[in-house]
């Protein structure tokens, strides 16, 4: 027989690294290359940074659906998991949001009291103060200023920090690590250093916990620990796991999501001149849906084989699930790419979906809906310094926003 060529093999050898480079002038846009893939269709072959070629899912329909599938594994630990980075020497242990269930399901639950609807609401007053004092500081402060240092990362930075109970004071310490961590540059022994770092610093706080309990997670978590149900090293890794995602995504949100209603005032007008707070939830709601802050999609790996539009996804390939795309589908949106903050936008999957879906959304929700709700109001002429062509966006990390927002009023 000649060598046949099959579609999947011609593919592989012609699949576009991923993730992809945005075009100039579209900060708030899809790489033009993701959407090129999912006009092609539903299924495409990329290629990583270590040259393995995982399939990349277009479209939200499927991207929901995998999500929910029990023939896929988050665990990062199987055969064929596409990794966004090589592992670091020595390891530096699991997050429980890269394992399956059961032991996912078991290490989720001790957390996810904190995180319920009912106690994030009951937080919203204390982070309403938060809000109000921060601006309160910055009309107080120089003008112009950098908002994402002066508001969006002090806003989550405090919460978690109160949520936790990790000492506000320690934030520029567990920043600049975390800002290591999530940098798609850095060496593998750079990027375990910082997350040692962080380890080595929860086990203290754990172990002040320990001698001195309070109303805070960390507490709870030794409880765990002394019960026998978690180890101090899990404790340890659930710890660095929430305070990173609970400052890093939301800051980038906020400023994010401030820069993108500069560029729509007419969309920055409906915030600022409203309290009604189905319209503040609804624009969180699209905000969240037209911004991408995780670069690097979901990844998966099946453990079946799963048929997607005629192609067979095989037991060990690896799966990226890229949300921005998912949520400027325009088979589930209409006009995706147009910023419409009274467009019922809820089903979007900026958190994810199924038993892995964010554990944290609750708390981002109310975060997000108490700054869009205040901040412009109470700042009717806050606008940006600079224009859009000298903002530093973060082009190098795989959590997605600016490094500085100049603004004035």
């Amino acid at each position: 027989m000649t060598g046949t060529v099959h579609p999947v093999d011609e593919r592989t050898a012609r699949a576009p690294e991923f993730p992809m480079a945005r075009a100039a002038g579209c900060p708030f846009d899809p790489p033009p290359g993701l959407r090129d893939l999912q006009q092609e269709g539903p299924l495409a072959k990329v290629r990583l940074w270590d040259g393995s070629t995982p399939w990349l899912v277009t479209r939200y329909a499927d991207q929901r659906a995998l999500l929910g599938d029990p023939r896929v594994s988050a665990d990062i630990q199987r055969p064929g998991y596409p990794r966004q980075a090589p592992m670091p020497p020595g390891g530096t242990g699991v997050s429980f949001i890269l394992k399956d269930d059961p032991e996912h399901a078991r290490l989720r639950r001790m957390v996810t009291a904190p995180f319920a609807i009912k106690r994030v609401e009951a937080m919203r007053p204390g982070v309403q103060r938060i809000v109000d004092d921060l601006i309160d500081e910055l009309l107080a402060g120089p003008n112009p200023v950098d908002l994402m240092e002066a508001f969006a990362l002090p806003v989550p930075s405090l919460v978690i920090c109160q949520l936790l109970g990790v000492p506000y004071a320690d934030h520029d310490f567990f920043q600049d690590n975390s800002k290591v961590i999530i940098n798609r540059s850095v060496t593998p022994e750079q990027r375990s250093a910082a997350h040692g770092n962080l380890i080595e610093y929860l086990d203290g706080l754990l172990g002040e916990k320990i001698a001195h309990p309070a109303d805070d997670l960390l507490s709870g978590l030794v409880e765990r620990v002394t019960a026998g149900e978690l180890s101090r090293n899990e404790a340890a890794q659930m710890g660095v796991l929430l305070l990173i995602a609970g400052h890093e995504t939301t800051a980038n949100m906020i400023a994010l999501g401030t820069l993108a209603l500069f560029e729509h005032p007419g969309q920055l007008a409906l915030l600022r001149d409203t309290e009604d707070r189905r319209l503040i939830a609804s624009a969180v709601e699209e905000l969240l849906r037209y911004l991408h802050i995780t670069h690097s999609g979901r990844r998966r790996v099946a453990v079946e084989d799963i048929e997607i539009g005629g192609e067979v996804i095989r037991a060990g390939e690896g799966l990226i699930l890229a949300n921005d795309i998912a949520n400027r589908d325009p088979g589930m949106f209409a006009e995706p790419d147009r910023l419409d903050l009274r467009r019922d936008a809820r089903r979007h999957v900026a958190f994810g979906f199924g038993v892995h879906q964010c554990l944290g959304q609750p708390l981002a929700r109310m975060e997000l809906q108490v700054v869009y709700g205040t901040l412009y109001r109470r700042i009717p002429t806050l606008r940006p310094a600079v224009g859009l062509e000298s903002i530093p966006f973060k082009h190098d990390g795989s959590v997605y926003g600016v490094y500085e927002l100049p603004v004035t009023w």
